[in-house]
């Protein structure tokens, strides 16, 4: 059955209940603030004998904090989330909680599971956590763009706060622009987007003439390869898995906030030469990670990765290009 793009507002919201009909005008208020700039998708460690690694998953959170990047989203597929169980995810929810209690970064939780049941297992867990948002993944169990929008009108009965929609990693069904203004407009906490479907450039500029409402923040991912180009034609952030160099990617917000143009452009520059290693030397982000003292090891459950002494060259020779933008 294809999207009813006639359900109104008032039908929606009459059908989500209490929590979706209180009074929106101020509901994002707090939230504005946080949901900009870098938030990092972080990776996920992991010990020697493949258990997740919950001490460097804390060392990530305070590592993060040094950076001073503006929030952490854990855990989406560049934290290896289709790999571990449901009980490691709400264990890493809750140490993420834990260990961000203390800082001024926004803390997003990923709840997305493979249909709407699984995802509000997750959700309801994260919601007790208080974080200061969520994000989801369209369910692949969806077939039509009706099964989405009802998959986030239970996760908004769920939870007040903001949902980044994922527009790519579910189901081969695009949520046209239509389709995240529609669903904004009648679930306010939807209203956060992080494009990465298809002409992803034309989209985001699509969705800006529905700024500040109901699209309140549009978010660039790609590990932050079209970041410069998406700061200056206006978009909110990036949301991506580069927390090895995450005072990087809030030195480039810090920059762009203040105007320094050429500054900008170099930092830029020397994030994607090491970023350009990620096709030819496999595991390198987890080699960084390692190297910066945040993880033990560089373990994956994606892969087993090992470094040559030609490869560990190449990586610390671009790597030194950073080090006016590290902190120590």
């Amino acid at each position: 059955m294809p999207f009813n793009p006639y359900l109104t507002r008032r039908q929606c919201l009459a059908a989500l209940g209490t929590t979706a009909v209180m009074p929106y005008s101020n509901l994002f208020a707090a939230a504005e603030n946080k949901m900009r700039g870098a938030l990092m998708i972080l990776s996920t460690p992991y010990t020697n004998s493949d258990e997740v690694d919950y001490e460097d998953l804390a060392k990530e959170v305070a590592f993060c904090d040094r950076c001073g990047v503006q929030g952490l989203v854990w855990p989406q597929n560049s934290s290896e989330q289709l790999y571990m169980s449901k009980a490691e995810r709400i264990r890493g929810f809750e140490v993420l909680a834990e260990n961000n209690s203390t800082t001024d970064m926004a803390l997003v939780l990923g709840v997305q599971a493979d249909d709407t049941a699984g995802m509000l297992e997750y959700a309801r867990i994260a919601e007790s956590l208080n974080p200061d948002g969520m994000i989801a993944i369209p369910p692949t169990s969806a077939d039509s763009l009706e099964d989405i929008y009802a998959y986030y009108a239970a996760l908004c009965e769920v939870t007040d706060k903001p949902i980044f929609v994922q527009t790519s990693g579910g189901p081969n069904i695009e949520l046209t622009i239509d389709f995240l203004v529609k669903l904004a407009t009648d679930l306010p906490q939807c209203g956060y987007i992080k494009e990465e479907y298809g002409r992803v450039h034309e989209r985001m500029l699509a969705l800006q003439k529905y700024q500040p409402d109901p699209i309140r923040s549009v978010f660039g991912a790609t590990l932050g390869r079209g970041w410069l180009y998406e700061m200056r034609i206006g978009t909110d952030g990036v949301m991506t898995g580069g927390a090895m160099y995450g005072d990087v990617y809030a030195k480039l917000w810090e920059l762009r906030q203040a105007g320094h143009e050429d500054e900008l452009r170099d930092c830029y520059s020397k994030l994607l030469l090491i970023q350009n290693l990620d096709n030819l030397i496999p595991g390198v982000r987890l080699y960084v990670m390692k190297k910066r003292g945040v993880f033990k090891t560089t373990m994956s459950r994606r892969s087993d990765y090992s470094f040559s002494p030609q490869q560990i060259e190449e990586i610390e020779y671009r790597f030194e290009a950073l080090q006016p933008y590290l902190v120590s």
